[in-house]
Protein backbone atom coordinates (compact mmCIF):
# COMPACT_ATOMS: atom_id res chain seq x y z
CA UNK A 1 0.00 0.00 0.00
CA UNK A 2 1.25 3.60 -0.89
CA UNK A 3 1.88 6.64 2.03
CA UNK A 4 -0.61 8.82 2.68
CA UNK A 5 0.86 11.58 0.70
CA UNK A 6 1.80 14.22 3.38
CA UNK A 7 0.20 17.66 4.21
CA UNK A 8 1.07 20.95 2.35
CA UNK A 9 2.56 23.34 4.15
CA UNK A 10 -0.15 25.83 3.87
CA UNK A 11 -1.92 23.21 5.21
CA UNK A 12 -0.14 22.65 8.07
CA UNK A 13 0.02 26.25 8.90
CA UNK A 14 -4.32 26.11 8.55
CA UNK A 15 -3.60 28.94 6.13
CA UNK A 16 -6.62 30.57 4.35
CA UNK A 17 -5.23 30.18 0.61
CA UNK A 18 -4.16 26.73 0.87
CA UNK A 19 -3.58 25.84 -3.13
CA UNK A 20 -1.81 27.64 -5.92
CA UNK A 21 -4.84 27.46 -7.61
CA UNK A 22 -6.29 29.94 -4.50
CA UNK A 23 -3.40 31.71 -4.60
CA UNK A 24 -3.73 32.54 -8.79
CA UNK A 25 -7.61 33.65 -7.78
CA UNK A 26 -7.19 36.14 -5.22
CA UNK A 27 -4.22 37.65 -7.38
CA UNK A 28 -6.56 37.75 -10.48
CA UNK A 29 -8.77 39.75 -8.53
CA UNK A 30 -5.96 42.08 -7.75
CA UNK A 31 -5.34 41.83 -11.94
CA UNK A 32 -8.49 43.35 -12.14
CA UNK A 33 -8.36 46.01 -9.91
CA UNK A 34 -4.77 47.43 -11.72
CA UNK A 35 -6.78 46.87 -15.23
CA UNK A 36 -4.06 44.50 -16.74
CA UNK A 37 -6.24 41.36 -16.36
CA UNK A 38 -5.76 39.05 -19.05
CA UNK A 39 -2.25 41.38 -20.02
CA UNK A 40 -0.24 38.71 -17.88
CA UNK A 41 0.25 34.91 -17.03
CA UNK A 42 0.93 33.94 -13.95
CA UNK A 43 4.19 31.83 -13.01
CA UNK A 44 4.54 29.40 -10.11
CA UNK A 45 2.61 30.24 -6.99
CA UNK A 46 4.97 30.08 -3.67
CA UNK A 47 4.25 29.51 0.03
CA UNK A 48 6.78 31.34 2.25
CA UNK A 49 6.04 30.21 5.78
CA UNK A 50 8.24 32.08 7.52
CA UNK A 51 6.10 35.39 6.58
CA UNK A 52 3.31 33.39 6.25
CA UNK A 53 2.53 34.74 2.68
CA UNK A 54 1.94 33.36 -0.94
CA UNK A 55 4.11 35.11 -3.92
CA UNK A 56 2.74 34.63 -7.39
CA UNK A 57 4.81 35.60 -10.58
CA UNK A 58 3.21 37.54 -13.06
CA UNK A 59 4.92 36.53 -16.70
CA UNK A 60 5.14 37.80 -19.72
CA UNK A 61 2.32 36.07 -22.28
CA UNK A 62 4.44 33.62 -24.44
CA UNK A 63 7.75 33.89 -22.68
CA UNK A 64 9.79 33.04 -19.20
CA UNK A 65 9.81 36.83 -18.44
CA UNK A 66 9.09 37.57 -14.72
CA UNK A 67 7.68 41.34 -15.00
CA UNK A 68 6.36 41.30 -11.68
CA UNK A 69 4.57 39.53 -8.14
CA UNK A 70 1.44 39.60 -6.45
CA UNK A 71 2.09 39.16 -2.65
CA UNK A 72 -0.73 37.71 -0.22
CA UNK A 73 -1.28 37.13 3.35
CA UNK A 74 -1.55 33.30 3.72
CA UNK A 75 -3.94 33.57 6.60
CA UNK A 76 -6.38 36.02 5.64
CA UNK A 77 -6.40 36.07 1.82
CA UNK A 78 -5.99 39.73 1.02
CA UNK A 79 -3.08 41.20 -1.08
CA UNK A 80 -0.20 42.58 0.34
CA UNK A 81 0.36 45.96 -1.32
CA UNK A 82 3.38 47.12 0.12
CA UNK A 83 5.32 44.06 -0.81
CA UNK A 84 3.53 43.65 -4.21
CA UNK A 85 4.80 44.86 -7.59
CA UNK A 86 4.21 48.58 -7.90
CA UNK A 87 1.29 48.29 -10.38
CA UNK A 88 2.61 50.86 -12.64
CA UNK A 89 6.03 49.13 -12.93
CA UNK A 90 4.54 46.45 -14.03
CA UNK A 91 2.50 48.26 -16.77
CA UNK A 92 6.13 49.84 -17.96
CA UNK A 93 7.37 46.77 -18.20
CA UNK A 94 4.90 44.87 -20.19
CA UNK A 95 4.24 48.04 -22.43
CA UNK A 96 8.41 47.98 -22.39
CA UNK A 97 11.15 45.71 -24.30
CA UNK A 98 11.64 43.93 -21.13
CA UNK A 99 14.07 46.11 -19.61
CA UNK A 100 14.63 45.53 -16.18
CA UNK A 101 12.34 42.56 -15.77
CA UNK A 102 14.28 39.15 -14.28
CA UNK A 103 14.04 36.11 -17.14
CA UNK A 104 12.93 32.94 -15.46
CA UNK A 105 14.88 29.73 -16.05
CA UNK A 106 13.33 27.77 -18.53
CA UNK A 107 11.70 24.61 -17.43
CA UNK A 108 14.25 21.82 -18.30
CA UNK A 109 14.04 18.56 -19.94
CA UNK A 110 13.54 15.42 -18.11
CA UNK A 111 16.57 13.41 -18.88
CA UNK A 112 18.29 11.71 -16.00
CA UNK A 113 21.31 13.29 -14.81
CA UNK A 114 24.10 11.26 -16.01
CA UNK A 115 26.28 9.40 -12.73
CA UNK A 116 29.87 8.63 -12.53
CA UNK A 117 31.38 5.47 -12.73
CA UNK A 118 34.64 6.19 -11.46
CA UNK A 119 35.95 4.11 -8.65
CA UNK A 120 37.63 5.18 -4.85
CA UNK A 121 40.89 6.76 -6.16
CA UNK A 122 44.05 8.08 -4.49
CA UNK A 123 46.09 10.29 -6.98
CA UNK A 124 49.98 11.18 -6.37
CA UNK A 125 50.74 14.69 -7.70
CA UNK A 126 49.85 17.83 -8.74
CA UNK A 127 46.48 18.18 -9.00
CA UNK A 128 46.71 20.69 -11.96
CA UNK A 129 48.13 17.36 -13.92
CA UNK A 130 46.17 14.21 -12.17
CA UNK A 131 42.93 16.14 -12.25
CA UNK A 132 43.42 16.56 -15.71
CA UNK A 133 43.39 12.27 -15.78
CA UNK A 134 39.84 12.28 -14.76
CA UNK A 135 36.68 12.31 -16.76
CA UNK A 136 34.54 15.11 -17.07
CA UNK A 137 31.31 15.11 -15.41
CA UNK A 138 33.01 12.35 -13.19
CA UNK A 139 32.70 14.26 -9.54
CA UNK A 140 29.36 14.58 -7.42
CA UNK A 141 30.93 17.11 -4.62
CA UNK A 142 34.02 18.70 -4.18
CA UNK A 143 35.47 19.67 -0.93
CA UNK A 144 38.76 20.93 -0.07
CA UNK A 145 40.57 23.56 2.37
CA UNK A 146 43.65 24.62 0.01
CA UNK A 147 47.20 25.33 1.28
CA UNK A 148 47.13 28.38 3.32
CA UNK A 149 49.50 31.21 1.86
CA UNK A 150 52.68 30.97 3.08
CA UNK A 151 51.74 30.50 6.19
CA UNK A 152 54.53 28.27 7.12
CA UNK A 153 57.45 27.07 4.36
CA UNK A 154 56.73 23.33 5.38
CA UNK A 155 53.71 23.62 4.40
CA UNK A 156 53.64 25.81 1.24
CA UNK A 157 55.85 28.58 -0.49
CA UNK A 158 54.26 30.34 -3.10
CA UNK A 159 56.19 32.89 -5.22
CA UNK A 160 53.95 35.47 -4.38
CA UNK A 161 50.00 36.02 -3.64
CA UNK A 162 49.33 36.14 -7.33
CA UNK A 163 50.79 32.43 -7.90
CA UNK A 164 49.11 31.01 -5.07
CA UNK A 165 45.81 32.60 -6.83
CA UNK A 166 46.75 30.92 -9.94
CA UNK A 167 47.24 28.06 -8.54
CA UNK A 168 43.42 27.87 -6.66
CA UNK A 169 42.12 29.10 -10.29
CA UNK A 170 43.10 26.34 -11.96
CA UNK A 171 42.02 23.72 -9.43
CA UNK A 172 38.36 25.50 -9.73
CA UNK A 173 38.59 25.32 -13.64
CA UNK A 174 39.34 21.53 -13.05
CA UNK A 175 36.58 21.18 -10.80
CA UNK A 176 33.99 23.05 -12.96
CA UNK A 177 35.01 20.36 -15.85
CA UNK A 178 34.57 17.47 -13.36
CA UNK A 179 31.94 17.99 -11.31
CA UNK A 180 28.07 17.05 -12.59
CA UNK A 181 25.84 19.58 -14.13
CA UNK A 182 24.39 21.49 -10.60
CA UNK A 183 26.55 19.81 -8.68
CA UNK A 184 28.87 21.47 -5.28
CA UNK A 185 31.98 22.92 -4.86
CA UNK A 186 32.85 23.61 -0.95
CA UNK A 187 35.77 25.10 0.55
CA UNK A 188 37.46 25.84 3.78
CA UNK A 189 38.82 28.37 3.62
CA UNK A 190 40.34 31.51 6.20
CA UNK A 191 42.34 35.06 6.53
CA UNK A 192 46.27 34.40 6.47
CA UNK A 193 48.29 36.07 8.46
CA UNK A 194 51.77 36.84 7.21
CA UNK A 195 54.21 37.20 9.80
CA UNK A 196 56.47 40.08 10.07
CA UNK A 197 60.28 39.56 9.11
CA UNK A 198 61.63 42.09 11.87
CA UNK A 199 59.84 44.91 14.70
CA UNK A 200 60.29 47.53 12.66
CA UNK A 201 57.79 46.10 9.53
CA UNK A 202 54.16 45.38 10.39
CA UNK A 203 52.32 41.84 10.03
CA UNK A 204 50.18 41.49 6.93
CA UNK A 205 46.79 39.81 6.64
CA UNK A 206 45.24 38.97 3.62
CA UNK A 207 41.41 38.48 3.18
CA UNK A 208 41.99 35.32 1.08
CA UNK A 209 37.97 34.15 1.37
CA UNK A 210 37.07 37.41 -0.48
CA UNK A 211 39.14 36.45 -3.15
CA UNK A 212 38.18 32.94 -3.38
CA UNK A 213 34.94 34.42 -4.15
CA UNK A 214 36.03 36.66 -7.21
CA UNK A 215 37.49 32.99 -8.50
CA UNK A 216 34.66 31.15 -8.43
CA UNK A 217 32.18 33.31 -9.82
CA UNK A 218 34.40 34.41 -12.77
CA UNK A 219 34.72 30.44 -13.15
CA UNK A 220 31.01 29.64 -13.76
CA UNK A 221 29.91 28.77 -10.18
CA UNK A 222 26.87 30.14 -8.32
CA UNK A 223 27.63 31.30 -4.41
CA UNK A 224 25.28 29.49 -2.12
CA UNK A 225 26.14 29.96 1.52
CA UNK A 226 28.60 31.16 3.37
CA UNK A 227 29.12 29.03 6.52
CA UNK A 228 31.64 30.36 9.69
CA UNK A 229 33.11 27.04 11.37
CA UNK A 230 33.50 28.50 15.16
CA UNK A 231 36.17 27.03 17.22
CA UNK A 232 35.94 27.26 21.46
CA UNK A 233 37.66 30.53 22.84
CA UNK A 234 41.03 30.38 22.79
CA UNK A 235 41.75 28.40 20.02
CA UNK A 236 42.98 31.62 18.34
CA UNK A 237 45.52 32.72 20.69
CA UNK A 238 47.88 29.98 19.31
CA UNK A 239 48.54 32.89 16.20
CA UNK A 240 49.96 35.85 18.88
CA UNK A 241 47.17 38.05 17.65
CA UNK A 242 45.85 40.35 20.07
CA UNK A 243 48.20 39.72 22.70
CA UNK A 244 49.98 43.29 22.00
CA UNK A 245 46.71 44.67 22.72
CA UNK A 246 46.07 42.69 25.70
CA UNK A 247 49.05 43.84 27.20
CA UNK A 248 48.50 47.72 27.26
CA UNK A 249 44.76 48.08 26.18
CA UNK A 250 45.91 51.45 23.53
CA UNK A 251 43.22 52.19 21.09
CA UNK A 252 44.46 51.45 17.26
CA UNK A 253 46.06 48.04 18.13
CA UNK A 254 43.06 46.25 18.35
CA UNK A 255 42.81 43.28 17.09
CA UNK A 256 40.42 40.27 17.35
CA UNK A 257 41.79 36.71 17.88
CA UNK A 258 40.48 34.91 15.02
CA UNK A 259 38.16 31.60 16.43
CA UNK A 260 36.54 31.04 12.92
CA UNK A 261 37.08 30.35 8.97
CA UNK A 262 34.47 30.08 6.44
CA UNK A 263 32.92 26.97 4.43
CA UNK A 264 32.02 28.44 1.05
CA UNK A 265 29.30 26.74 -0.76
CA UNK A 266 29.18 27.27 -4.42
CA UNK A 267 27.40 25.32 -7.60
CA UNK A 268 28.37 24.40 -11.06
CA UNK A 269 26.38 27.08 -12.57
CA UNK A 270 23.24 25.75 -13.91
CA UNK A 271 19.91 27.00 -15.18
CA UNK A 272 18.24 23.56 -13.65
CA UNK A 273 17.10 24.04 -9.72
CA UNK A 274 18.57 21.80 -7.16
CA UNK A 275 15.35 19.83 -7.28
CA UNK A 276 16.41 18.40 -10.79
CA UNK A 277 19.51 16.38 -9.12
CA UNK A 278 17.34 15.00 -6.55
CA UNK A 279 14.50 14.38 -9.37
CA UNK A 280 16.28 12.72 -11.80
CA UNK A 281 18.96 11.03 -9.71
CA UNK A 282 18.96 7.68 -11.19
CA UNK A 283 19.13 5.49 -7.58
CA UNK A 284 16.52 7.15 -6.15
CA UNK A 285 16.89 4.74 -3.22
CA UNK A 286 20.15 6.54 -2.30
CA UNK A 287 18.31 9.56 -2.44
CA UNK A 288 15.97 8.49 0.36
CA UNK A 289 18.66 6.98 2.27
CA UNK A 290 20.80 10.34 2.21
CA UNK A 291 18.38 12.36 3.76
CA UNK A 292 19.26 14.02 6.65
CA UNK A 293 18.12 13.21 9.83
CA UNK A 294 16.62 15.72 12.95
CA UNK A 295 19.65 17.49 14.44
CA UNK A 296 21.12 18.83 11.46
CA UNK A 297 22.85 22.61 11.65
CA UNK A 298 20.12 25.13 11.18
CA UNK A 299 22.20 28.16 10.67
CA UNK A 300 25.40 29.14 9.06
CA UNK A 301 27.24 29.20 12.04
CA UNK A 302 28.89 25.55 12.75
CA UNK A 303 30.68 25.33 16.54
CA UNK A 304 33.26 22.26 15.77
CA UNK A 305 36.35 21.85 17.99
CA UNK A 306 39.57 22.07 15.63
CA UNK A 307 42.08 18.72 15.93
CA UNK A 308 45.80 18.51 15.35
CA UNK A 309 47.89 15.37 14.02
CA UNK A 310 51.55 14.69 13.84
CA UNK A 311 51.33 13.47 10.10
CA UNK A 312 50.26 16.88 8.98
CA UNK A 313 50.60 20.29 10.08
CA UNK A 314 47.15 21.94 9.12
CA UNK A 315 44.26 18.98 9.17
CA UNK A 316 40.42 19.92 9.94
CA UNK A 317 38.22 17.93 11.69
CA UNK A 318 36.48 14.62 10.39
CA UNK A 319 33.47 16.06 11.86
CA UNK A 320 33.62 19.09 9.19
CA UNK A 321 33.91 16.97 6.06
CA UNK A 322 31.36 14.78 7.28
CA UNK A 323 29.03 17.52 7.95
CA UNK A 324 29.62 19.15 4.61
CA UNK A 325 29.38 15.74 2.51
CA UNK A 326 26.00 14.63 4.26
CA UNK A 327 24.44 17.87 3.36
CA UNK A 328 25.92 18.23 -0.48
CA UNK A 329 26.04 14.63 -1.98
CA UNK A 330 24.07 11.82 -1.88
CA UNK A 331 25.50 7.67 -1.19
CA UNK A 332 27.17 6.45 -4.07
CA UNK A 333 28.60 9.78 -4.66
CA UNK A 334 32.29 10.63 -5.33
CA UNK A 335 34.03 13.38 -3.28
CA UNK A 336 37.14 15.05 -4.73
CA UNK A 337 39.73 16.83 -2.14
CA UNK A 338 41.94 18.16 -4.88
CA UNK A 339 44.25 18.98 -1.90
CA UNK A 340 43.46 16.00 0.38
CA UNK A 341 46.30 15.66 2.76
CA UNK A 342 46.35 12.77 4.64
CA UNK A 343 42.91 12.07 3.24
CA UNK A 344 40.58 13.34 5.87
CA UNK A 345 37.70 14.03 3.21
CA UNK A 346 38.58 10.13 2.33
CA UNK A 347 37.46 9.20 5.72
CA UNK A 348 34.55 10.85 6.03
CA UNK A 349 33.37 10.14 2.82
CA UNK A 350 33.30 6.24 3.34
CA UNK A 351 32.05 6.56 6.86
CA UNK A 352 28.70 7.98 5.15
CA UNK A 353 28.88 5.39 2.16
CA UNK A 354 30.05 7.64 -0.62
CA UNK A 355 33.30 7.47 -2.63
CA UNK A 356 36.64 9.41 -2.91
CA UNK A 357 39.02 10.79 -5.29
CA UNK A 358 41.65 12.08 -2.80
CA UNK A 359 44.53 14.29 -4.52
CA UNK A 360 47.60 15.19 -2.84
CA UNK A 361 51.25 16.27 -4.39
CA UNK A 362 53.35 15.17 -0.92
CA UNK A 363 54.47 11.23 -1.36
CA UNK A 364 54.90 11.01 2.13
CA UNK A 365 51.08 12.15 2.79
CA UNK A 366 49.46 9.77 0.01
CA UNK A 367 51.30 7.03 1.85
CA UNK A 368 49.56 7.39 5.06
CA UNK A 369 46.41 7.69 2.47
CA UNK A 370 46.87 4.44 1.41
CA UNK A 371 47.43 3.12 4.74
CA UNK A 372 44.44 5.05 5.92
CA UNK A 373 42.18 3.49 3.38
CA UNK A 374 42.72 -0.16 4.29
CA UNK A 375 41.41 1.12 8.06
CA UNK A 376 38.62 2.72 6.43
CA UNK A 377 37.47 -0.22 4.08
CA UNK A 378 39.53 -3.23 5.18
CA UNK A 379 39.67 -5.99 2.43
CA UNK A 380 37.82 -3.47 0.09
CA UNK A 381 40.67 -1.46 0.05
CA UNK A 382 42.00 -3.54 -3.19
CA UNK A 383 39.93 -1.99 -5.03
CA UNK A 384 41.21 1.93 -4.92
CA UNK A 385 42.55 2.89 -7.82
CA UNK A 386 46.11 4.32 -7.10
CA UNK A 387 47.41 6.56 -9.76
CA UNK A 388 51.72 7.23 -10.13
CA UNK A 389 51.55 5.50 -6.44
CA UNK A 390 51.74 1.68 -6.08
CA UNK A 391 48.30 -0.54 -5.84
CA UNK A 392 46.84 -1.85 -2.30
CA UNK A 393 46.78 -5.48 -2.78
CA UNK A 394 43.78 -7.85 -2.80
CA UNK A 395 44.43 -8.65 0.88
CA UNK A 396 43.89 -4.72 1.64
CA UNK A 397 47.36 -4.34 2.13
CA UNK A 398 49.21 -1.08 1.07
Amino acid sequence: MGRDPQPMVSEKRRYGVLTTDEAKAVAGVELAAWGIIGQVEYGLPEVDDRYHIWRVPLVRPGSTEKVGEVVIDARSARVQARRSSDPAVVKARLAGSGNGAVALAPPPPAETAARPALPNTILLGDSEETLAELPAGAIDLVFTSPPYFNARPDYTDYLGYEDYLLKIRSIIQQAHRLLGEGRFFVMNVAPVLVRRASRSQASRRIAVPFDMHRLFVEEGFDFIDDIVWAKPEGAGWATGRGRRFAADRNPLQYKAVPVTEYVLVYRRHSDRLIDWNIRTHPDQEAVRRSRVQDGYERTNVWRIAPTSSRLHPAVFPVELAERVIRYYSFEGDIVLDPFAGIGTVGEAAVRLKRRFALAERDPEYVEVMRRAAVRWLGREAGGVRCVNCPPIDGRGVP
